[in-house]
């Protein structure tokens, strides 16, 4: 979607927010009108209608200056954040409140309809709409809290996902081997260093064989890691630490005074994985040796339905030996979908990011459930298609939105295994 389509998006729920602030407004003034102190009863529903009109005029204001900005920025993020809260809350609130308005309609057309004059359901209404109100606003407080827990304690919630996958290819030597996989770190969006290094510490906890990072080291500039290259730099494993680009790394997101300026600001960032011990993978391939066994493990430029197509598989799958095992990182899902799948690669394990499962959603045994699902066919998690495996990772970072709720920030740690006849 063109930055034109997401203003016109922004525009038309900021102002579907003010009609909601109107709306929620009115039910205010039905719950304080028993308040006892007049000034407080005033006061609550236009301290909400100022504070929500003046959080959407900020948005707007965000959203204006983006268009000119050098990407999203913190304030950017927060702004949006506290939007989104609003809304949402707001959203809730008026569906409440307006079930119970179409109720009480309801009752009164029936009554017309009997030609009942029923001064007991004209006592009752008041009392009624009272109730409503103090229903929609405890409910409305669930996804307010929410939403802040998400804000400030969620996007550094990391949880470690554990997958082991069974092969009757994998060489014997590389039974139990395990990678863990990190992905969208995302790093100009980070607020809170030692949050951070929470997760960095629990993914080198893991002590896996391997360590991959599968792109989306920065929103937009090179520059971002550059704090975060000590505590990035602390991620070892035995067989190596390797990485590859996504989507955000090559900074199509902002505006630059030349191409040669864009061009450099990649270099850079290509320099910052070596900083961080990293093995920066460009349509490439190596093999990792164990015990005298060899799996080949081979890292493509992004290539996304959609997004930045520069990847080369077959460039990155040259000099590979047709019969060894094989796992691929690369960043976007969809282009396991629109190629790998698709050809006769034979590649086992494809290790993917770039959804972030919305960073908004449910995950529970029986329901598994985010927005983002309507753009992407496998936003999360393992997919198993025949002999194929991809593991979507859920995304270390955050961007855009700044927090998490219901899909939390993700170290991945797979475990492959040879089948047992």
């Amino acid at each position: 979607m063109h930055r034109s389509g997401f203003f016109k998006i922004f525009f038309i729920l900021s102002a579907i927010s003010l009609l909601l602030d109107w709306y929620v407004y009115k039910g205010l003034r039905t719950f304080t009108s028993s308040w006892h102190s007049r000034r407080a009863a005033a006061i609550l529903p236009w301290a909400f209608l100022s504070l929500s009109v003046g959080i959407t005029l900020l948005f707007l204001f965000a959203v204006i200056v983006i268009s000119s900005a050098n990407g999203m920025t913190g304030f950017h993020e927060w702004t949006f954040g506290l939007f989104i809260t609003f809304f949402v809350t707001k959203l809730v609130f008026s569906i409440v409140l307006l079930l119970g308005d179409l109720g009480r309609g309801g009752v009164g057309i029936a009554n017309a309809i009997n030609h009942h004059k029923d001064s007991i359901s004209h006592q009752y209404f008041p009392a009624r709409r009272k109730f409503i109100s103090e229903l929609a606003i405890l409910l409305a407080s669930f996804p307010f809290l929410s939403f802040f827990y998400a804000m400030f304690r969620g996007k550094y919630d990391y949880r470690v996902h554990k997958q082991t996958i069974y092969y009757d290819e994998l060489p014997e030597a590389f039974d139990g081997f395990t990678i863990t996989q990190l992905s969208d770190i995302h790093a100009g969006s980070f607020d809170n260093v030692n949050a951070v290094q929470k997760g960095i510490d629990l993914a080198q906890a893991q002590k896996s064989d391997l360590f991959v990072f599968t792109g989306d080291m920065v929103n937009n500039l090179a520059s971002e890691i550059v704090p975060y290259i000590s505590n990035f730099s602390k991620l070892r494993s035995p067989y190596g630490q390797f990485s590859i680009l996504g989507n955000h790394d090559y900074g199509d997101y902002i505006k630059w005074d030349s191409e040669a300026k864009k061009q450099a600001n990649l270099e850079r960032l290509k320099q910052h994985h070596k900083e961080l011990g990293f093995r920066l993978l460009l349509d490439e391939n190596l093999e990792l040796e164990k015990n005298g066994q060899k799996i080949s493990l081979i890292g493509i430029q992004n290539w996304g339905r959609g997004f930045v197509q520069v990847g080369d598989l077959g460039k990155a799958m040259q000099g590979v030996d047709p019969n060894a095992f094989k796992i691929l990182l690369s960043h976007d899902p969809t282009h396991w979908e629109e190629q790998v799948r698709k050809i006769d690669t034979d590649i086992h394990l494809t290790l993917s990011g770039h959804t972030h499962g919305a960073q908004f959603g449910v995950e529970t045994e029986g329901l598994r459930w985010s927005p983002v699902q309507y753009r992407y066919l496998n936003w999360a998690g393992l997919i198993h298609q025949k002999n194929r495996y991809l593991y979507v990772n859920r995304g270390f970072g955050f961007i855009g939105f700044t927090g998490r709720l219901g899909i939390w920030p993700e170290i991945t740690v797979i475990t492959l295994k040879r089948k047992k006849h």
